[in-house]
């Protein structure tokens, strides 16, 4: 199984999974050409690509759609909420609706050799969802854009051989920042963005002794800086009874506008 974090932050957010012989895009944030040329770099082409998931309609998760759905053929695949939201956005209207799967969270597809189980999050979208992706008994988990984490969502990210968790902002800048106070609140709140703290919280119990990498992802660019995110996760394993010793953990910070390396597992 391969994984690769494309781009992951405010501004435009793009994975992939794959295996030997499927190959598939976690939202597609970004442009068409960064995400070709991301690509490229893995030995792929986007004629490879044999779906895309996506997490739900904001801009920074569906930015590259039309241009991808335009030039590909590849099929979209969605809970019915986003797929409806999605098509009521300006510039993605002229999207064919037969091109869209629609999911539903729990209920797992599979294409190709790959598994894809959605799960729920709680986010400010019209039915958003996170990703856990299985290739026999290998799991990759992308869990973005929530405000907050119940244990069905630590239950879903159990045994986790690679997982991008949000680390959103840091609460202090983002309180002390110039963002008008209803988006403060909107960022604060249950439907929002994990914090930093919050996701060392949730890492700290879906731990375990076979992961091989742990991305922090969708990174604020005006709330956050990757040294402020890491050492933050860090503390909270520190602290927590998880019985981890954070320094020995595969923690990175995934970036915003270049790929990581790609991760085989």
């Amino acid at each position: 199984m391969r994984f690769e974090s494309i781009a992951s932050g405010s501004s435009g957010n793009c994975i992939y999974v794959g295996s030997d012989r499927t190959h598939l895009l976690m939202d597609v944030g970004i442009s068409r050409k960064r995400t070709v040329e991301a690509l490229r770099g893995i030995g792929l082409d986007m004629k490879d690509i044999d779906g895309i998931f996506i997490t739900h309609e904001h801009v920074d998760h569906i930015t590259g759609l039309p241009v991808i759905a335009r030039n590909s053929d590849m099929p979209i695949y969605a809970t019915k909420g986003t797929i409806d939201a999605v098509l009521r956005s300006s510039k993605c209207g002229n999207i064919d609706p037969a091109r869209f799967v629609c999911v539903r969270p729990d209920q797992p597809v599979t294409v190709g050799d790959l598994k894809v189980n959605p799960m729920r999050i709680s986010h400010d979208a019209a039915d958003p969802v996170g990703y856990r992706i299985y290739e026999g008994n290998k799991k990759a988990c992308v869990c973005t854009d929530l405000g907050c984490f119940t244990d069905y969502t630590a239950e879903c990210l159990k045994d986790s051989d690679v997982l991008l968790l949000e680390s959103n902002h840091d609460v202090n800048m983002l309180q002390v920042g110039h963002y008008p106070y209803m988006l403060k609140q909107r960022i604060l709140g249950d439907r929002g963005h994990l914090s930093n703290a919050s996701s060392g919280q949730l890492l700290s119990r879906v731990l375990n002794d076979h992961i091989r990498a742990i991305f922090l992802g969708h990174l604020s660019k005006e709330n956050n800086i990757p040294e402020l995110a890491f050492e933050t996760v860090r503390v909270e394993i520190m602290f927590s009874e998880s019985g981890y010793r954070a320094e020995e953990l595969p923690i990175q910070v995934a970036k915003r506008s270049e790929p990581s390396a790609l991760i085989e597992f």
